[in-house]
């Protein structure tokens, strides 16, 4: 018994010879040494379906655990042996069988395999760096699949029974726990293998037009690939040396814990290799994501500036091209391409999914109504929602986005994530969004024909189709500052009152003994004038506590008329600041137009602390005061009562607020969103001088 044992270990040491597989080896010696040898003559070989076929005989060879095969064979898929490995093997086949059967002789009869791994270099010398390691990888997988069909099949198969006899192959698969660490070992080894030959495949696949070889990172890749392609295939010389090994070796030297930990040392050298590539790749992928997002803006910027007989191109540049179906029909909940948009003016609406209700509800009205009752859309809404992409897509956001979809009545995208990076860039750089929802309207060629009109949708709603500058203009043009303009349909109760000649009193502010003291002072006048007055509270445009507070009171003490839905509150002041925004936009200001005049005081008086109040009659008497300057008025009626059935109300109560404007005065006008791009200096309403501009940052949660 011992002299068999003392005999197996003179064979082992036969075999094994004097091979120092994992001696530590200077990287730069080596390289110069593998360098030496390259020389590649320009063939181009496909590594890509190779590696595929590679993978697949690994996978299918390497069991995590080793299990005794059943006699039923799993039919396998034929994945891998597709037309394109089939005509690739056809050329490289010979090599391959060439390298293997130099693995095996150079592996069996030992020798350094330092030495082993420079003459497949030698071998490989015509090849490019990627299809040196695939051909190697390739060579081993021939050996090494052939390994474990035998091994697998030898207990069902006769032919594989007796070829396991010729090789003398240890019974394997009785030895389970013996051979685990070894076989662990060499299959986290060829894991690691197969990792690092994917990353080189990966650089030579990186497209040349966006990043070049002299690109910073692609070059640090470039200048480690021969070191890692070293270390694979000298990783490959073990793997081969250990297969070899077991042959003849018998039941008594199954078992190797030194030989596993060989394996597990080169494992960790190429896990290395694998990191500082993997990085390498993630800042080449970066790179060539940058590169592509500058060209799809130009292409976008490109398409913009060009003249195109539909809307096709545009709207699939915007709406990512590679989905079929990138828009959610609003009516069905369905699907669907954007063929729909063919030919037809669509408005882009543009928003984050901090959208409030009060705007949501107010558009789906307006558009409900413009498209009521008809078969056929004047035009198309289309919702891109605007995500920040360096904030996780949760589930909260998930739910949000599927909430507001599910009730706008127009098309949106399926998904925020079909608005690609280089159009939300455009959609900030060129049309200006930032935070506040806007609608860009195309017309059926895809020009863009108003870059907001949001604005005159708020100011005039379906009248203003087909929303484009030129017809905002022309609204403008026809357009006098008038109560009925003022409050348009928001209030149609107040419209009758207007027709009926009434006087009307709009009131705000959220100071409660303000309120108490002028509606007292405004209807004990209107009573001692005896003028039908109806005065509605309209409070501020940042609905908050302290007026719905206000509201409470008013309605329980019955001091004056207001509006219970805050929708009309909201619409109200909306609909003053888009006046002037849209003013702003077509160059208009205090000094040359009129109506921008009444807008700045209407927004000045919301942007301070105080009340005001506008009274008006009619079309054409208005007059409009600060607070406390009206409630001082309204405090001497008795000594300009008389004058009233002289001159009327308005122009009584005009002449009688003269005393009581000053000088002095502290105007502020709060303009919520980005008015960074209205470089005109704002004037004050009050007394024409140029306003000092501030930043205010506000959260109001009160």
């Amino acid at each position: 018994m011992a002299s068999t044992a003392a005999a197996a270990a003179t064979k082992m040491h036969l075999i094994k010879g004097d091979r120092h597989l994992y001696a530590k080896s200077d990287d730069s010696v080596v390289v110069k040494q593998i360098l030496a040898t390259h020389s590649p003559d320009g063939r181009d070989v496909d590594t890509r379906p190779l590696l595929k076929l590679v993978e697949d005989i690994l996978q299918r060879a390497t069991p995590t655990v080793i299990v005794t095969p059943q006699a039923h064979l799993e039919l396998v898929e034929d994945k891998a042996h597709h037309l394109e490995v089939v005509g690739m093997l056809e050329a490289l086949a010979y090599t391959i069988h060439k390298i293997s059967c130099e693995l095996t002789c150079k592996c069996s009869g030992g020798g350094d395999a330092h030495a082993t791994t420079l003459s497949l270099f030698n071998s490989l010398t015509h090849y490019s760096w990627d299809a040196k390691v695939v051909i190697a990888l390739a060579a081993f997988a021939v050996s090494y699949g052939e390994f474990w069909l035998t091994a697998q099949l030898h207990t069902v198969n006769p032919l594989a029974k007796s070829v396991a006899l010729l090789k003398q192959l240890p019974d394997i698969l009785e030895h389970t726990e013996a051979l685990k660490p070894r076989f662990d070992a060499l299959n986290n080894l060829i894991k690691a293998m197969v990792d690092v030959t994917k990353c080189i495949v990966q650089f030579k696949e990186l497209p040349s037009e966006y990043i070049s070889p002299d690109a910073p990172d692609m070059a640090m890749a470039l200048a480690h690939i021969p070191t890692a392609v070293y270390w694979t295939i000298r990783s490959v010389v073990a793997c081969a040396s250990q297969i070899i090994s077991l042959i003849g070796l018998g039941h008594e030297h199954v078992s190797s814990t030194s030989e596993a930990w060989e394996l597990s040392s080169l494992a960790h050298k190429l896990g290395n290799i694998h990191d500082h590539l993997t990085k390498q790749l993630e800042l080449c992928y970066r790179h060539i994501g940058e590169k592509k997002h500058v060209e799809a803006y130009q292409t976008l910027v490109r398409l913009f500036e060009t003249v195109h007989i539909d809307n096709m191109k545009i709207l699939k540049a915007l709406m990512y091209s590679k989905d079929d179906l990138p828009l959610l029909d609003g009516t069905t909940k369905r699907r669907v391409s954007v063929d729909v948009l063919r030919r037809k003016i669509v408005m882009l609406f543009i928003s984050d999914l901090d959208i409030s209700q009060e705007e949501l509800f107010v558009l789906i009205q307006i558009y409900s109504d413009t498209h009521q009752g008809k078969i056929e859309r004047h035009y198309e809404v289309v919702w891109l929602p605007i995500i920040d992409r360096h904030v996780p897509w949760g589930g909260a956001k998930e739910e949000t986005f599927n909430r507001l979809a599910s009730v706008m009545p127009w098309y949106s995208l399926h998904h925020p994530s079909l608005l690609e990076p280089p159009v939300i860039k455009y959609i900030r750089d060129v049309w200006h969004f930032d935070k506040r929802p806007m609608l860009v309207v195309l017309d059926p060629q895809g020009k863009v024909v108003c870059p907001n009109a949001l604005h005159m949708m708020w100011i005039w709603g379906s009248l203003a189709f087909p929303f484009t500058s030129n017809r905002e203009e022309a609204l403008w043009k026809d357009e006098t500052w008038r109560l009925e303009f003022l409050i348009d349909e928001i209030d149609p109760v107040m419209l009758g009152w207007v027709k009926e000649g009434r006087h009307v009193c709009l009131y705000g502010g959220e100071d409660i003994e303000w309120i108490r003291r002028f509606t007292t002072l405004m209807r004990r006048a209107s009573q001692e004038a005896r003028i039908p007055l109806e005065m509605v509270y309209v409070g501020k445009s940042s609905p908050r506590d302290r007026v719905k507070k206000a509201v409470t009171v008013i309605a329980n003490e019955k001091l004056s008329g207001y509006w219970q839905d805050p929708v009309m509150m909201w619409f109200f002041w909306t609909r003053l600041e888009s006046m002037w925004y849209s003013k702003m936009h077509h160059g208009k200001t205090i000094e040359n137009d009129p109506i921008v005049q009444e807008v700045m005081m209407m927004l000045s008086f919301d942007g301070s602390d105080d009340g005001w109040a506008v009274v008006s009659r009619g079309s054409v008497e208005m007059v409009k005061a600060q607070g406390k300057m009206i409630n001082n008025c309204l405090e001497t009626f008795d000594i300009w009562k008389a004058r009233v059935e002289e001159e009327g109300f308005i122009p009584a109560l005009t002449n009688a607020l003269q005393p009581f404007h000053t000088p002095e005065h502290c105007t502020r006008l709060i303009l919520p969103g980005d008015t960074g791009r209205i470089t005109e200096q704002v004037v004050c309403a009050e007394c024409k001088r140029p306003m000092e501009k501030f930043v205010l940052y506000r959260c109001c949660n009160e």
